[in-house]
């Protein structure tokens, strides 16, 4: 791959590879696609539960192309969305895993959750888990 100079596009790749490795490991995955389709699905519908300011707040927070992939299909004037409940939530991740479902939705958004602890500062994350519905908070911790 052709370096450009400019860190942030040059570990791109690997960013997103260690992010999908580091879910799968923590939900003991092999399959890396079904890894990235959960890490894909959350932040979509951690985007679409926030309020638009919020939304941009945390993108700011996240690595080049993991930005990326949370704003891909965007529509702020469509957010936040409703129903903002903790079922609402599961099931908008998981009605994307129709080959193989999930076995446990609520653990594997938990996963991401925590992979974003882990790589977004701790008071944006505060600002995320506060801007979410009781029910759902509860996952953040």
């Amino acid at each position: 791959m052709a370096h450009t100079g400019h860190p942030a596009i040059d570990e791109a790749p690997q960013v997103v590879a260690e992010w999908v490795n580091l879910l799968c490991e923590d939900l003991e995955w092999d399959e890396k696609r079904r890894g990235y389709l959960l890490l894909h699905e959350t932040l979509h519908a951690i985007r679409d539960f926030l309020t638009v300011d919020e939304a941009a707040d945390l993108a700011a927070q996240l690595p080049l192309i993991i930005r990326g992939i949370y704003y891909t299909g965007w529509n702020p004037s469509a957010t936040p969305i409703k129903p903002r409940s903790k079922t609402a939530f599961l099931d908008r991740v998981s009605r994307h895993f129709d080959k193989i479902p999930l076995e446990d939705p609520e653990r594997a958004v938990a996963a991401v959750f925590d992979l974003l602890r882990r790589k977004v500062s701790f008071s944006e994350l505060q600002q995320v888990s506060h801007a979410m519905r009781g029910p759902l908070q509860d996952l953040w911790t």
